[in-house]
């Protein structure tokens, strides 16, 4: 039986008057300085316990979240579950994020996906903002992809275009024309450059040893995973004991477990092809080599697990990219042929028609440049650049940010804001070349600020170079009578939901340079 208890009148004032005292006391703190308090807005009247705002969040993530800016306005404060979110939409506030607060931003949230694909938040991508990270930048910028260093391994990527060029022109079907699964031949000629600047071989081909094809498939499977969002993430941790998320939670271990145990062998092997040289690797140094150079300098700080972290880095964060930049390109340009017609009569206008297109012809290419430019502005590899988080209270757009809350620059709303670029959703690479816009915090697929993407350079210099032999050396179709598909899938890099099939044929350059490639 619940018994009910007769409060007296003296016993409320008690209970009453330290309670309007504290209100009271709460009002004055906040109102003595409303600047510093004044909190980012929310969506009204949609946050559920525990929950917070995720039940809004659907596929695309990037395109749900850019109607809730529209709604709502370019700065919002949302909630995934327990943990505060800083959702920005408009150049002016993601300059004001990555510019006068790039310090207080210049963390990552610990996430699923950092500690998995980021080998447990040590790789340059995840790592947290402090002494290590700064080291691990600088090796990345100074030594690793440097102008020079990158313009050393000019020949590994010439080597993988021409193998791929190789590759298309085997087998013919009605008109001469093949039909060719894009997606895959893009994803291993890049991932087979990438393995050959980090570790000195390729790893990708037609005919592919039992090794070779468990480490492409393992690769894959990680950039697969690492675009399913982990509820558990931002979940309290009395819900995440229901077990919900364990599947996903297990997954992503297996494949952490494997892609250490891939690049652990890697390493050693190195190491042991590094003990018996006898001066035949002077010239053919490879990433690798530089961060074993400095293990052996300070074996305590650069670590075996130190090296894992950065190959991871430089791998996931180089080979989905670029692969996802041409398919993406491509469909472009196949879906507007007079694009691809302009580019292939500037390619043979510049570099004629006895040689390959090299990668120091790109600088006389400006239409090529803006197909690659107008091409990451639709489709940035990240829609949503990698997530920030603040290390202590800041003020953006006059708004109090609190320290710990994460950060999320909706980079494809800003780069389709029609306010900034007329007519957004249609392919018109002459917008950069007719300077339509100024592109300073419109365009930003690779980030900005302190953690900016350092590989740019390479990025570029990959994608510009393949494209551009492809359109040199083929005339290309669309693989059916209608146009490509462009719908998004999921995932980090926002990848194409449908592989891309092209049907190619050999341009009559490409007939004769055949024999010398």
């Amino acid at each position: 039986m619940f018994q009910f208890v007769e409060l007296s009148l003296p016993f409320l004032n008690y209970l009453l008057f330290p309670t309007i005292i504290i209100f009271l006391l709460f009002h004055f703190l906040q109102t003595k300085n409303p600047g510093r308090r004044r909190l980012p807005p929310s969506p009204v009247g949609v946050s559920f316990p525990i929950l917070g705002h995720l039940h809004l969040l659907k596929k695309p993530l990037h395109r749900t979240l850019a109607k809730l800016s529209t709604q709502h306005g370019p700065i919002l404060l949302l909630h995934f579950g327990s943990r505060p979110v800083l959702l920005v939409s408009s150049p002016s506030a993601a300059q004001e994020c990555l510019t006068k607060n790039d310090i207080a931003f210049a963390s990552r949230p610990r996430l699923s996906v950092g500690k998995h694909l980021g080998c447990n938040y040590t790789s340059l991508l995840w790592a947290p903002y402090g002494p290590h990270w700064r080291n691990q930048r600088r090796i990345a910028t100074l030594q690793i992809l440097s102008p020079t260093r990158i313009q050393m391994y000019g020949s590994v990527r010439t080597e993988e275009v021409k193998f791929l060029i190789c590759r298309l022109c085997g087998g013919t079907g009605e008109n001469g024309f093949r039909a060719v699964e894009m997606k895959r031949v893009f994803f291993e000629t890049v991932l087979n450059v990438m393995m050959k600047m980090i570790i000195g071989k390729r790893y990708c081909g037609e005919r592919e040893s039992e090794e070779a094809e468990r480490f492409r498939k393992i690769v894959k499977e990680g950039f697969e995973v690492s675009g399913a969002t982990n509820m558990g993430d931002f979940l309290p941790n009395f819900v995440k004991w229901v077990g919900l998320w364990d599947g996903i939670e297990k997954r992503m271990e297996r494949l952490q477990g494997l892609r250490e145990s891939l690049m652990q062998n890697l390493i050693e092997e190195r190491r042991k092809m590094r003990r018996d040289d006898d001066g035949e690797m002077k010239g053919c140094r490879v990433m690798a080599d530089v961060l074993l150079d400095l293990q052996e300098i300070e074996p305590h700080y650069y670590t075996d697990a130190f090296i894992r972290g950065m190959m991871q880095g430089m791998l996931s964060a180089g080979t989905d990219t670029s692969s996802a930049t041409m398919e993406w390109a491509l469909s472009l340009l196949l879906n507007n042929p007079h694009s691809l017609l302009k580019a292939q009569a500037e390619i043979d206008a510049q570099v004629g028609p006895n040689r390959l297109l090299q990668e120091s012809d790109l600088s006389n290419l400006p239409f090529l440049h803006s197909i690659l430019k107008e091409t990451l502005r639709i489709y940035p590899v990240a829609p949503l650049l990698v997530p920030h988080e603040s290390s202590q209270d800041c003020v953006v757009g006059g708004f109090h940010v609190p320290r710990g809350t994460m950060l999320l620059i909706n980079n494809w709303a800003i780069q389709n804001d029609p306010e900034s670029w007329p007519d957004p959703s249609e392919f018109r690479p002459d917008r950069f070349q007719a300077g339509e816009v100024e592109e300073l915090w419109r365009w930003l697929p690779f980030g900005a600020g302190r953690r900016g993407c350092p590989g740019e350079g390479l990025a570029m210099r990959m994608v510009g170079l393949t494209l551009g032999c492809l359109i040199q050396c083929f005339e290309w179709q669309t693989a059916g009578e209608e146009m490509v598909d462009m719908s998004e899938g999921g995932g980090l890099t926002m990848p194409k939901a449908k592989p891309l099939w092209a049907n190619c044929r050999p341009r009559p350059i490409l007939l004769r340079l055949l024999p010398t490639l």
